[in-house]
């Protein structure tokens, strides 16, 4: 496939981005097409993939092989007359996970929370230790400065997304499991569905593989495990292969933890990250750079360094008379319960939560759950649902969260643009407060206006 023409249908993505750039750098001819120009859309230009805004059957026509996201819809014209041309078409997770066979040792991260940053993690240990890994993460990380990274085939490290089933089209050597959470229901339906999956993909691994799971979720340790592979544990509540012990925190969030490996203290780390989760993050990460023998001052320097990947608890700036602002990718009450707890962890005068619900049927799947995590942000803005790829055929509006939030907190309103949330917070901050943008959608603008970038 290296030596091929090849069309990305939804090339825009962070994901088929990051496979289109590694592709390219690997000498196959690419272009591209996505719905609307981006960020992800301008990068691919600048590395001299044709990026086609728009539908245009004309690019598949010279194409060996068509690669097409799970967003796009089956009359997509480029998708139809690449099917009626009789080309070889394939999803994004298929296509990677025919790509992940060129590898010696395929490490997928997984999990409903987290595997952007652990991804990122576990990358940064191997970089520093000069093994020079293939790398494809659903975020940019600040080391790369992009999504992706070229290296030799004995790594491929990649973030591995249960949504619509895509990781069980991957071929691991080493699994991670984070976390299994009720999210994506509106193909999962249920829990018991997502479970299964997880499931499924743990028994991917082939004899001898690894498998690393969270010791502390409750979820991840009820699935069956396969046979024959070698597992390991993580936690801090619980008894595990490595633990975290005499956790601390400064005055904005960053965590201070002592890591027990079998038993025995094995480093100290000051995490440059904030909030709990980032400690699991930080577990899961040194038990894979354990299982590849990365030593442990390479695995100190990495994860003490480690500033995350773009919109997971970023720091965008500072406004004015020291107002923290801050974004973060979170989508799902679980996440956005871990973005409160780092934001209490932060010695400031007053909190703004400016959350973005991303899909109607998550927002009308997570209601309740929704309300009950953010109510208790000091104050509470709730921009424009971002609809993504659906139609908002759930009957649900921004005014049902405001309504139950405001049962226990007063402090939410709902406005109807990024422009009056921006003039709302420059006529409400008040010094040393602090401001985080919340949600998978674009409502980091509100962040990045506010700030004048």
């Amino acid at each position: 496939m290296f030596n091929k023409r090849l069309h990305f249908i939804g090339i825009g993505g962070i994901s088929m981005s990051g496979i289109a750039l590694i592709l390219k750098n690997m000498g196959a001819t690419i272009t591209g097409s996505d719905a609307a120009s981006s960020s992800n859309t301008e990068m691919l230009e600048k590395a001299g993939i044709p990026v086609f805004i728009g539908e245009n059957p004309e690019l598949v026509r010279d194409a060996d092989i068509i690669i097409y996201t799970g967003a796009i819809s089956k009359d997509n014209a480029e998708l139809k007359e690449a099917k009626l041309l009789h080309k070889e078409v394939m999803e994004r997770a298929k296509f990677l996970g025919e790509l992940t066979k060129n590898y010696e040792n395929v490490i997928c991260i997984s999990g409903t929370h987290g595997k952007s940053t652990t991804t990122g993690m576990v990358s940064s240990c191997f970089i520093e230790s000069s093994l020079n890994p293939t790398i494809q993460i659903g975020a940019i990380h600040p080391l790369l400065n992009a999504n992706y990274r070229v290296g030799s085939k004995e790594y491929f490290i990649m973030e591995s997304c249960e949504y619509q089933d895509s990781f069980l089209s991957f071929f691991p050597t080493t699994a991670v499991i984070l976390n299994i959470d009720d999210d994506h229901l509106d193909y999962f339906k249920n829990i018991d569905n997502i479970k299964a999956s997880f499931q499924k993909f743990a028994h991917l691994l082939p004899k001898n593989g690894n498998l690393i799971l969270n010791k502390d979720d409750v979820n991840t340790m009820s699935i069956t495990l396969p046979k024959d592979v070698n597992v390991y544990t993580y936690g801090i509540d619980n008894e595990a292969d490595i633990i975290a012990k005499n956790i601390t925190y400064d005055n904005l969030g960053h965590p201070a933890f002592d890591i027990y490996y079998q038993n025995e203290l094995y480093l100290h780390l000051n995490l440059n990250i904030l909030g709990k989760h980032n400690i699991y993050n930080a577990l899961a990460s040194t038990m894979v750079s354990i299982i590849y023998n990365i030593d442990k001052e390479n695995i100190k320097k990495a994860l003490e360094s480690y500033t995350g990947v773009k919109r997971r608890f970023e720091l965008l700036g500072t406004y004015q008379d020291n107002i923290l602002v801050y974004d973060d990718y979170a989508h799902h009450p679980t996440e956005i319960q871990a973005t409160y707890n780092s934001v209490k962890e932060i010695k400031c005068h007053q909190n703004y939560a400016i959350f973005q619900s991303h899909t109607y049927s998550r927002t009308k799947e997570h209601l309740e759950e929704f309300a009950n995590v953010l109510k208790n942000f000091d104050n509470v803005i709730i921009a424009p649902i971002y609809p993504a790829r659906e139609k908002n055929i759930y009957n649900v509006k921004e005014s049902d969260l405001v309504d139950l939030i405001q049962k226990d907190n007063p402090n939410v309103i709902y406005l109807d643009s990024f422009a009056k949330i921006v003039t709302y917070l420059k006529e409400n901050l008040q010094p040393n407060d602090l401001v985080i943008t919340i949600g998978a959608g674009p409502v980091n603008e509100v962040g990045l206006k506010l700030l004048d970038k």
